[in-house]
């Protein structure tokens, strides 16, 4: 009985810890973690495919808090709003439906730069 009851606890856990990651299947959008006050937190992104032509995320976690947001990468030639008190909190009241697609700061989309750009991974 107890042995049967620890499956079962490990089994919930190991489901629950599986419904907190998204996946990410448009190669255009990725994640960002928010906390409340807009300000982002470290975002663990993975793919299985993962190589320097597929960078398509697969899974993205916000294991050290803050919640998971949907944002688009800036298109080529588009920098991201500069981060400001004033942009973190029009960011996350910007947020609709756990996403940031379409949203934008003083007439520039919100969006993060793509992984090309920063030199590699997030």
């Amino acid at each position: 009985m107890l042995r049967t009851l620890m499956i079962l606890g490990a089994a919930t856990a190991l489901m629950s810890g599986s419904a907190l990651a998204q996946s990410v299947a448009d190669p255009n959008l990725t994640s960002i973690c928010l906390d409340p006050g807009g300000q982002t937190r470290p975002v663990t992104c993975r793919s299985q495919n993962a190589s320097r032509i597929n960078q398509r995320e697969d899974i993205c976690q916000c294991l050290h808090g803050g919640d998971q947001v949907t944002v688009p990468f800036c298109p080529r030639g588009v920098k991201p709003p500069v981060e400001s008190a004033a942009f973190e909190h029009a960011r996350r009241s910007a947020v609709v439906n756990g996403s940031l697609v379409g949203a934008s700061y003083q007439g520039r989309p919100i969006c993060v730069e793509s992984r090309a750009h920063l030199g590699g991974g997030y």
